[in-house]
């Protein structure tokens, strides 16, 4: 026992200090009208009736704390995120083309890291001239697929948006995932491989500006699906399968944005719960050098992950933990 806690006391630490600094084969591209019909229906038919829901009464959002764990945290919970982040390197964590921009950086009202009298202030060398999408891109998901993990940390290095549709094994959204949606492209993709080339080729740098070692957790396959694999396993494969409980109109919500990014044990919970309750959400990456980190701190005078806007009932929130269990008592049905 004395071991069991030791070892999560040490993980835990770690991750403290990495967060602390950091905070199917595939097929050819088709186009949208190929595959619409057959394989995601919901998406090209008109748009579903809103439902309506509400924050549970006399809700208030929690204040946010420093980085921390603190009493609501499961630490069993957080040292197998910690692990699973530890397996996949980090990856996603830092934008592709990191660098560092000054260390006594003076404007308050942007992000820097503050560490004592240093505020770092970092950013990306690379994707300042990169093409940015004008519409969201839509990746048709599974939470705990290592493909699917792939094309969320590529995502995370591209500094995009995205939002997710979640997909169930042995349900009608027992999609071939992961599958994306460019609605800018005019194209949908089908397979890691092919969206991981698809965003690099739209969205990426130009080659020659970054060395493509740096993607090597991410490309050198095997590797990638290896460890995804074993982290998806320690976190008990989540998303796999629908919540029992969750309400079955949840599908039709307007998408709920969350703010983090793939590596945070910190976030990975509520990504999680939100695939489990097959919630849409859209997901702000703000992995460290991110421009992301500005407009939160715009947005909420802070820079902290996770962070949700719920606007199915007005809330906006930190917190993990407390956002697990809002959205428990907001997705779920009562009986």
């Amino acid at each position: 026992m004395t071991r069991l806690r030791f070892l999560i006391i040490s993980i835990a630490s770690c991750s403290l200090l990495v967060n602390s600094l950091l905070h199917t084969a595939p097929t050819t591209i088709k186009t949208r009208q190929s595959l619409s019909l057959h394989l995601f229906p919901d998406l090209f038919s008109k748009q579903q009736q809103q439902p309506r829901v509400q924050a549970p009464p006399n809700f208030v959002p929690p204040e946010p704390k420093p980085l921390a764990i603190t009493e609501g945290t499961d630490l069993k919970e957080f040292a197998t995120a910690s692990a699973a982040l530890a397996l996949r390197l980090a990856t996603g964590a830092f934008v592709l083309g990191w660098k560092v921009d000054t260390l006594f950086f003076d404007d308050e009202s942007r992000y820097a890291l503050k560490l004592g009298p240093i505020r770092l202030r970092d950013s990306s060398s690379v994707l300042e001239t990169a093409a940015r999408p004008s519409s969201t891109l839509v990746l048709y998901d599974r939470e705990s697929s290592p493909n699917c993990k792939r094309v969320r940390e590529i995502l995370n290095l591209l500094d995009i948006t995205f939002e997710v549709r979640p997909c169930f094994e042995d349900t009608e959204t027992d999609y071939p995932v992961p599958f994306l949606v460019d609605p800018n492209a005019d194209s949908t993709i089908v397979g890691d491989d092919d969206i991981i080339g698809h965003l690099l080729e739209k969205y990426g740098p130009s080659p020659d500006l970054f060395d493509r070692k740096a993607l090597w957790p991410i490309e050198f396959r095997a590797f990638a699906l290896a460890t995804a694999e074993i982290a998806a396993e320690l976190r008990g494969n989540p998303g796999r399968t629908q919540q029992s409980n969750a309400r079955p109109d949840n599908a039709a919500m307007k998408p709920i944005e969350l703010w983090g990014y793939e590596c945070s044990p910190f976030v990975r919970p509520v990504k999680e719960k939100l695939a489990e309750l097959g919630l849409p959400h859209k997901v702000v990456s703000c992995s460290r050098g991110s421009k992301n980190r500005d407009a939160m701190v715009e947005r909420t005078g802070r820079f902290q992950v996770p962070f949700i806007i719920d606007e199915n009932t007005g809330i906006e929130m930190f917190e993990g933990p407390e956002i697990v269990d809002y959205l428990e008592a907001v997705y779920t049905t009562k009986e």
